[in-house]
């Protein structure tokens, strides 16, 4: 049967007054929910404002606490002139004059609270108590002083004692630093969870040195690998390259402030053949993720190249830099090749306090030719441990996993080592493990920091060799840090000068960035291979020794210095 004519004609007009109501109703719900979000953001953003004015309030009560304690009567520790310290009270003096810590310096040598050893002085050395003295800076021995390593091989104490003398005199202090203000809050609160490398800073936060430059600091005890290429015990060389790879941490106990992040194709060379005998290169090889590669050659023995790509996070509190890629080092005579990579650096008190620096985590450094290895560990500052803060240790063990050696010390300070005479299993430490106890020889020295210059404090707390860096050199490339413009306005105080410059060179490299970008894209749709950027001095090679690919020196950079032909590099300034 057929519906009424009246209700077919008012059936679509029954849906037209159905849709409306339907479309009245949800746009009621879509205001009342709309209402409740923006009720909801309102709040949040309210909460926001007042947790920044509540920390930034809590950040000036404790500057001021800082402050009241500093200029307030403190009641010193007497500990070393007490009736009960006189036993090796000039010792510890010392040992506390070099650590500027007070009663922790005490279980520095007993390392009882090491998490996987303990070491035990032979008592049938008569010597122990005059050389742990002398090696502990009662005697004001010089940082290297070789001669006390009584225990190496005697190619290894075959030291001339004559330097070779600079042949130009470098340059000992660099402008002071100025003293601008800046809310470090207002910028950072915005960079939590993200990339750094990402994030335009301006030059208040940095120091007037590239991550190049950094990367060159490394060599600053370069002795060592010197005195480890005339080693023949490979295990006596082992420890000096331990000593070496945590020496390269004893620049940044004070340098809280960041290097400038290199430009893409920027290079910094560090030539010191006549002076030291060998020479360095660093290229920026890649800029997202930002990587550097470095090569250095001596004519005393060893070559050092890494590749280090550093990836870095703000966590609110803190700030994790964590630098990826393997270090190597091979020696010329023996043939004995050793890889080890960096640990992670954090920055504390980045909203409240003092910036601090701490250094954290694993080293393990494996000879490739001899299976030798040495296992190193940084500890973490604790506030509730008794051990000597910046602690590290370690232990050299052949290839069959027996220890030989013991490794002490501090980064910041400096690092012994002794000689294990046997060794045999302990108690369990406080986590239930078992420990092992080795009887050593008394402790030797390897390494000691140099002392900083003087005014240091007003240099940004550069070392002798980060002082002489930035200084203007004869024939270095064309794309050489020291002429990068925006830190050299920096380092002449002159820094709103150097904040413009740095805009101006950060959008010059986004504008070439786009460009190829445009290229690959045009490639792309022509069917075309695009080669992408290729670095200069550097081409990428898969390493025969641990099957990794990664960037290592091809040649000419020293061949065009000597030429003065720099027409193949990128104008980057």
């Amino acid at each position: 049967m057929s519906e009424p004519s009246g209700l077919q004609t008012d059936r679509p007009a029954l849906r037209t007054r159905y849709s409306h109501q339907a479309c009245r109703d949800f746009l009621d719900l879509a205001e009342t929910q709309s209402r409740r979000w923006q009720r909801a953001l309102q709040y949040e953003r309210e909460q926001r404002t007042h947790l920044e004015e509540t920390i930034e309030q809590l950040a000036k009560q404790h500057n001021s606490l800082e402050r009241a304690w500093r200029e307030a009567p403190t009641l010193v520790s007497t500990t070393p002139s007490a009736p009960t310290a006189n036993k090796g009270g000039s010792e510890r003096l010392h040992k506390e004059e070099a650590s500027d810590e007070d009663e922790d310096t005490e279980y520095f040598d007993a390392m009882e609270d090491s998490p996987a050893f303990i070491t035990v002085t032979a008592t049938e050395n008569t010597q122990h108590r005059r050389s742990q003295s002398n090696l502990s800076g009662a005697s004001g021995g010089q940082p290297n002083d070789w001669n006390q390593d009584d225990h190496m091989s005697p190619s290894c104490n075959d030291v001339s004692g004559k330097e070779l003398q600079p042949c130009r005199k470098r340059r000992t202090h660099v402008p002071d630093k100025p003293n601008y203000s800046l809310n470090l809050w207002s910028i950072m609160k915005n960079c939590i969870g993200k990339e750094l490398s990402k994030i335009p800073m301006p030059v208040n936060f940095n120091e007037p040195l590239s991550m190049l430059q950094r990367l060159t600091e490394d060599l600053e005890y370069h002795e060592l690998l010197d005195k480890a290429a005339r080693c023949d015990s490979s295990l006596e060389q082992m420890c000096l390259v331990a000593a070496f790879s945590v020496s390269s941490y004893s620049t940044t106990v004070h340098r809280t402030a960041k290097p400038f992040n290199p430009l893409l194709g920027e290079t910094y060379e560090l030539d010191r053949r006549e002076e030291f005998g060998y020479r360095s290169l660093c290229e920026q090889v890649s800029h997202h993720p930002p990587a550097a590669a470095h090569h250095v050659i001596s004519q005393r023995g060893w070559t050092l190249w890494q590749e280090i790509t550093i990836a870095s996070k703000f966590r609110g509190k803190y700030l994790s830099i964590m630098p990826l890629g393997a270090i190597h080092l091979h020696f010329h005579s023996s043939g004995n090749h050793y890889v080890w990579r960096k640990v992670t650096s954090t920055v504390h008190n980045i909203i409240v306090g003092k910036l601090w620096i701490d250094q954290s985590g694993d080293i393990e450094i494996v000879n490739h030719r001899t299976k030798e290895t040495c296992q190193l560990k940084f500890s973490p500052y604790s506030y509730f441990s008794r051990d000597v803060p910046r602690k590290v240790s370690g232990v050299v063990a052949d290839s069959g996993g027996q220890a030989h050696y013991i490794l002490s010390g501090t980064w910041d300070d400096k690092i012994e080592s002794a000689k294990i005479l046997q060794s045999s299993r302990g108690g369990s430490g406080s986590e239930g493990k078992q420990k092992t106890v080795y009887q050593t020889l008394s402790p030797k020295l390897l390494w000691k920091k140099y002392p900083l210059p003087e005014n240091a404090e007003n240099m940004y707390y550069f070392s002798a060799l980060a002082l002489t860096l930035n200084e203007h050199e004869d024939g270095v490339g064309v794309t050489d840090s020291r002429l990068r413009p925006d830190q050299k306005l920096m380092e002449e105080g002159r820094w709103d000068e150097a904040n413009s410059e740095k805009q101006r060179l950060e959008e010059k490299q986004r504008a070439v960035r786009r460009r190829r970008e445009a290229e690959a894209s045009d490639a792309l749709d022509e069917g075309k291979e695009y080669e992408g950027y290729q670095p200069l001095w550097f081409h990428q090679r898969r390493n025969s020794v641990t099957g990794e690919t990664n960037f290592v020196y091809k040649g000419g950079y020293w061949e065009a210095k000597e030429r003065q032909d720099w027409s193949m590099c990128p104008n980057i300034f």
